[in-house]
């Protein structure tokens, strides 16, 4: 963001609002500001100036997207404070030719913006509304409402103004020169310039020339076949891929399904003390561990329950244990822990200095630990003992599963846990537990990954085809945007309230062990209208989805991800096996599911390769870690992971 050397005008002020956004500081995150419309000598723009700053509703478990700001300030910033006072960015600046599109989200108090590279911003306004925001930007840019989502607002750039003025004076559309006819002709201009030119002279030379008069006016006739002949080709069944320089035909699914309307999924409320004490018999055993799960998936767990629930849902107690045999068990446990951490503990430098791949770990692990979660208040601060804990849990798991050993991202799956149990060793168990579900994320081959992703694809087809080509046309179809999602299971998407919630609720394994491909389907699925209008590509649908972190509605996406189930389920005859077995049904075919598994790796490998090859430095530019590699007809990637990307 640059800084203008003049004084620009203001146009247009809104007062109340909070902006969050990838520039913004953290120290800023809950400052109040004024939203303005600004004229300078290089053109108009959007800039967000800091006024005060704010105390913000924390009760994130309610909102987590803030829909509604609380107003309380406890500090407002006086003239004599001096810009730099609360750090040196004090105005975010968001250029007219910049800005791809805005959307209005939470009934009118919330904003996002989204530029043209894929940065979001989003604005919560306290005393008043986003519509009126909107309302007075209609006065300087021109934009026009999403077919498929109506509080999605497209920015017209230059081009489309000039392309739309055209057909205007040509009064070719009449009234609807701004709407389906003009936009359904320049999108499919783009798409397919030289297909797109010819059936649409073939259209209009068969009603000018050859066809008998029609009763509607000839405006009207020309602009309804235009319109259907140029969307005919999201309808057909195109022949095998091809490209050329200047456009590119993408095979869409031999088989097409039919989805059933997705069901609402209301969410639950959280298993309560009583549930949870009634479902103990008088010796401690858990009667019925499917009704408790069932309720955790439904609402996740009262807060004063984790402690106690989590180790059965993690493995570190059996659900028919007693009270005797888990007393037993922790002292087995503990004494198991004290062990190992002394033998990593006894090494001594002459040792270690001979001990490349330990010496490596450790080195590493003291990197990781000393930026896990250093904003939450339980790790921050200097000499904090709790980052001690962090760190001597994390080397024992080394000395626990040598072979695995750490791998970037282990921290961040372990810091929650560790905060909520509060002890060292009852953190460790539990840690092992949740590593025995995730490990395959953090293999040396990464096969693991490589898989979930090739199933998430799989999945997209079926659930959002449109989607899943536009991701292929699109240098994205290998899905690598998703890999910190699955890396460390939404761990960087959600706050701390969140994460704890929605992982207890996929431990339950309800409704399939893949739901959390689910999620990331139902985040897709929000997001689609957004990646395809504003024709993102593979870095700006990167960056995009870098930037939702945090802006994520947990209940809402839970109960989509749990609705595609259904639809899925209710369509279970004719699914394709690879997808029967991403939501655990048998495959039709056994015999044939284990080769056709191969091929469609291997099918996938060489997909994933043409569009690696395609895409040459543009990928190169847009990720910066020498960790993350494209090649050897296949995405690799190799254990570290930058931590900048995560």
């Amino acid at each position: 963001m640059f800084e203008p050397t003049e004084q620009g005008k203001d146009l247009c002020i809104h007062t109340g609002v909070v902006l969050r956004g990838t520039n913004i500081r953290e120290d800023e995150v809950h400052s109040l500001g004024t939203l303005n419309i600004v004229e300078y000598s290089f053109g108009k723009c959007i800039e967000w100036k800091l006024l005060e700053v704010s105390v913000v509703s924390e009760n994130q478990d309610q909102d987590p997207e803030w829909s509604v700001v609380e107003s309380h300030t406890r500090r407002t910033r006086t003239s004599s404070e001096g810009p730099d006072s609360l750090g040196k960015t004090r105005t975010v600046r968001i250029l007219f030719s910049d800005l791809k599109s805005i959307r209005i989200n939470h009934g009118g108090q919330q904003l996002i913006f989204m530029q043209r590279d894929g940065t979001i911003y989003v604005a919560f306004f306290q005393l008043l509304n986003a519509d009126s925001f909107v309302n007075s930007l209609k006065g300087f840019i021109k934009f026009v409402k999403s077919k498929s989502d109506k509080n999605l607002y497209i920015v017209l750039d230059e081009y489309s103004n000039v392309l739309s003025k055209s057909f205007a004076e040509l009064d070719l559309f009449q009234e609807n020169t701004s709407s389906d006819y003009v936009w359904s002709f320049v999108r499919n201009l783009h798409n397919r310039p030289y297909e797109t030119t010819l059936e649409a002279f073939s259209k209009l030379a068969d009603v000018w020339l050859y066809k008998e008069p029609i009763k509607q006016p000839v405006e009207e006739a020309v602009a309804d076949l235009l319109n259907r002949s140029l969307t005919t080709e999201l309808s057909q069944k195109l022949g095998s891929t091809g490209s050329g320089e200047e456009y590119e035909v993408i095979e869409q699914p031999q088989v097409k399904i039919i989805l059933t309307p997705r069901p609402p999924c209301p969410r639950g409320a959280p298993l309560s003390q009583d549930q949870w004490d009634n479902c103990k018999d008088q010796y401690g055993r858990i009667t019925n561990p499917d009704v408790i799960r069932e309720i955790i998936f439904r609402g996740g767990i009262i807060p004063s329950l984790r402690y106690e629930v989590w180790k059965f849902l993690l493995n570190y107690y059996p659900w028919n244990s007693t009270f005797t045999e888990r007393i037993e068990l922790r002292k087995i446990k503990t004494d198991e822990y004290y062990r190992m951490k002394l033998q990593w503990k006894s090494i001594s430098v002459e040792q270690e200095n001979r001990f490349t791949d330990f010496r490596d770990r450790k080195s590493l692990i003291e990197k990781d630990v000393n930026r896990t979660d250093r904003n939450h208040p339980y790790y921050s601060g200097e000499n904090n003992p709790h980052l001690s804990q962090l760190y001597d849990i994390l080397m024992t798991y080394v000395m626990y599963n040598f072979d695995l050993g750490y791998v970037q991202g282990m921290s961040d799956l372990l810091s929650p846990i560790l905060c909520l149990m509060d002890n060292e060793v009852d953190a460790f168990w539990s840690f092992v537990g949740f590593m025995n579900k995730v490990s395959s994320n953090f293999e040396m081959d990464q096969a693991g990954m490589k898989s979930q992703l090739c199933q998430l694809h799989n999945l997209l087809n079926v659930t959002e085809p449109h989607l899943a080509q536009y991701l292929n046309r699109h240098e994205s179809g290998n899905m690598f945007f998703c890999f910190r999602w699955l890396l460390v299971l939404f761990k960087r998407e959600f706050n701390a309230i969140d994460i704890i919630k929605l992982w207890e609720i996929l431990w339950t394994d309800l409704p399939c062990k893949n739901f959390h491909l689910l999620i990331c389907a139902a985040i897709l699925d929000t997001e689609k209208n957004i990646l395809m209008e504003n024709k993102y590509g593979f870095t700006e649908i990167l960056k995009h989805v870098n930037d939702l972190s945090l802006h994520i509605e947990l209940p809402w996406t839970l109960s989509k991800a749990e609705g595609i189930y259904h639809q899925l389920m209710a369509a279970a005859p004719k699914l394709p096996d690879n997808v029967r077995v991403i939501i655990g049904l048998e495959p039709l075919n056994k015999s044939s599911m284990s080769s056709d598994s191969e091929e469609d790796n291997s099918d996938s490998s060489r997909d994933q390769s043409t569009s690696a090859n395609r895409s040459g430095n543009s990928r190169k530019n847009s990720i910066s870690s020498d960790n993350i590699k494209l090649g050897n007809n296949e995405v690799s990637f190799e254990r570290g992971i930058n931590m900048s990307y995560m």
